[in-house]
């Protein structure tokens, strides 16, 4: 990148080579999406290796998927101290360590602990530095290219899906494991793509003279700089934990109205967002459909949802959706919980059918949209702390999503009890959203309006004062009998300044 003006941020490119940071980003969150829901294919087979219930196993994706959240403000920290690059192949390494371990476990324990936190905390490092690099490459285009790279999500899916299912019938599970775990590296070469942006690095003779110049000036210098540096470094010194943290991560964000409105809707939104597409497979499966076929329930679902988050992503960077983004994301979360309440009408293939296009379609939007609106609320110079933040407030419902779920399967022998529990917790979730949007729009407009008139009552009152104030000037040079009272006024103001 081109060298810039000193103290001022880097210019997003909107282009270039932010296309191959946006395909790079494709690979990334494709696979921190779709991998923990693509696992669904070997629950089945899982459960009865190890004898377990539906609630045990749902706990594997539960667990990846809430590590893969709640370790948002260790990828965040570490994306501000390392930068976006980095941390994306530390993670990809870390996804295929995971997989490959999880070949060789010998109980379902084992296999938390594998596929749940470790597989979880590298697709976490994967996730959100693939969203921060996105914000940093582009501005104007910036719904457009979130929309791309979230893409990746229903291409990986609508891969995975059958993939895993071919790899089970002729590897099992646990030579399924392995080959997943290679896969998984190639997040390390997505990684490779995200180049930092912004000042250029000075030449190594540039920085030769610099330290040249300050090493003369440093001897030049007197006593007293070295007293004041050891000053400093003593205040640097007793910085606490929190502060240092605090660099890192802007906890005053809690002081933000539009973040807490995204935090709380969001937080509700994940108790149901997960589970149904964690199940739909195993209730294919149930209903006696085979296995090929269950499995292509998620391809349908990839594909209408790789339609659609491009299409979304257009469409809020319209001129008439983007100022109110907000409205927009409401409806998607809302559109996503009817789906699900409709879902136990379906009765057979064909309805399963029906269902996972729509279902795509709500889902695709919701996570087209997902840190769009994030971004819109707090800027994009907070917005890798507010990532960090959002996204382990969040992963306390995507852990108890889908076991919630299960325990209802387990308790009533049914499937739709968890279709209509999820349905209706993202229909709140999006009322709430909705509302609250509007009331968070109305106040911004009327504190827009306050700032506006507080700007111009100052320059009337302080017009009208140098008016009074030269008017009394005036009279006082013209009146000689009131010299005496100056003079006193005079020598209170000297006693005031310590004269």
């Amino acid at each position: 990148p081109a060298m810039q003006p000193p103290g001022r941020a880097p210019v997003p490119p909107d282009g270039g080579w932010g296309w191959a940071v946006v395909f790079g980003a494709f690979v990334s969150i494709g696979f921190a999406y779709a991998f923990p829901k693509g696992l669904a294919i070997f629950f089945k087979e899982i459960q009865d290796f190890f004898g377990t219930s539906y609630s045990e196993v749902a706990w594997i994706s539960s667990i990846m998927l809430a590590t893969t959240y709640g370790a948002g403000p260790i990828s965040s920290i570490l994306v501000n101290r390392y930068g976006s690059r980095p941390v994306v192949m530390f993670g990809g390494l870390l996804c295929g360590v995971g997989m490959i371990s999880a070949a060789f476990c010998t109980s379902i324990l084992q296999l938390y602990i594998c596929v749940g936190f470790i597989t979880g905390f590298g697709l976490a490092l994967n996730l959100q530095p693939s969203v921060i690099i996105i914000g940093k490459y582009f501005l104007k285009r910036r719904p457009i290219a979130n929309g791309l790279a979230m893409a990746g999500s229903p291409v990986m899916l609508c891969t995975l899906a059958p993939l895993n299912q071919f790899l089970f019938d002729n590897f099992g599970w646990r030579g399924s494991f392995l080959i997943l775990g290679a896969i998984l590296l190639n997040c390390c070469v997505a990684g490779a793509l995200f180049r930092p942006i912004g000042a250029a690095t000075a030449s190594a003779k540039t920085q030769d003279a610099l330290k040249g110049e300050i090493t003369e000036d440093a001897i030049e210098m007197s006593g007293p700089t070295n007293v004041s540096m050891e000053n400093k470094t003593e205040e640097e010194g007793e910085k606490d934990c929190c502060e240092k943290i605090n660099q890192y991560l802007d906890f005053s964000l809690f002081k933000h109205r539009g973040f807490l409105i995204y935090l709380i809707g969001n937080v509700l939104m994940f108790l149901g967002f997960f589970a149904p597409i964690v199940f739909l497979a195993p209730y294919a499966k149930h209903t006696g459909i085979d296995e090929y076929s269950a499995a292509f329930l998620l391809s349908i679902l990839a594909i209408v949802d790789m339609v659609a988050r491009p299409a979304t992503g257009i469409i809020a960077n319209s001129k008439w959706v983007r100022p109110r983004i907000q409205y927009f994301f409401s409806f998607a979360i809302a559109f996503n919980g009817a789906c699900h309440l409709l879902c136990p009408l379906a009765s057979n293939y064909m309805g399963l059918v029906v269902y996972s296009s729509f279902f795509g379609l709500a889902f695709g939007m919701v996570c087209a949209m997902l840190f769009e609106t994030l971004m819109d609320l707090v800027g994009a110079a907070r917005f890798t702390s507010a990532v960090g933040l959002v996204t382990i407030a969040e992963c306390c419902t995507i852990l108890l999503g889908p076991p919630v779920g299960g325990i209802l399967i387990d308790t009533f022998g049914d499937y739709k009890y968890m279709f209509i529990k999820c349905g209706a917790v993202m229909i709140l979730a999006g009322t709430f959203l909705f509302i609250m949007n509007y009331y968070n729009y109305r106040m911004l407009a009327k504190e827009e309006k306050e700032r506006k008139t507080k700007e111009e009552d100052p320059k009337s009152v302080r017009t009208e004062n140098e008016g009074r104030n030269n008017w009394n000037r005036d009279t006082t040079q013209v009146g000689p009998e009131l010299e005496p009272l100056r003079g006193e006024k005079e020598g209170v103001k000297k006693e005031m300044n310590g004269t």
